[in-house]
């Protein structure tokens, strides 16, 4: 185990180009298996993390371009670059991960609700059936 001679700890990169070095050889005594599964599982978990992100932030920006009335006129432009960043980030990452997409269905309506209650404390937002995830991520939506 590698563990010993350079600690997951101490230098992360060198573990990381051991541990590939370790693979390609097909040297499987030489895997650090508990730190291995450890970062296969966050790499997993940072991809869902970063889709989440994106998707509130979206919808954040949706709600300003929609809702804010008295910033449109100074901030209408940045918030549809957001708008299209945003977007841009949440089809990278399904385009590298496609079984995301089966995640960010689940999340949304919970991630919509999330965006709402946290904008509302910025302006009026009334009270609507939610803007469904097709919509917000079509790029002639508000965009």
């Amino acid at each position: 185990m590698l563990n010993s001679k350079t600690p997951y700890k101490k230098d992360f990169v060198m573990w990381a180009e051991e541990q590939a070095s370790a693979l390609k050889a097909r040297q499987f005594t030489r895997l650090d298996y508990d730190n291995l599964v450890e970062e296969i599982e966050d790499m997993g978990k940072s991809e869902k993390r970063s889709l989440e992100s994106y998707l509130q932030r979206l919808i954040e920006h949706l709600f300003k371009l929609q809702y804010w009335k008295s910033e449109y006129e100074y901030n209408h432009r940045h918030w549809k670059s957001e708008i299209n960043n945003f977007r841009n980030q949440i089809k990278k990452l399904i385009r590298r991960s496609p079984s995301l997409k089966n995640y960010l269905i689940e999340i949304y309506l919970e991630t919509y609700q999330d965006a709402l209650e946290s904008k509302r404390f910025e302006f009026d937002i009334p009270d609507h059936e939610p803007i469904t995830l097709e919509k917000v991520l079509d790029k002639k939506y508000f965009g």
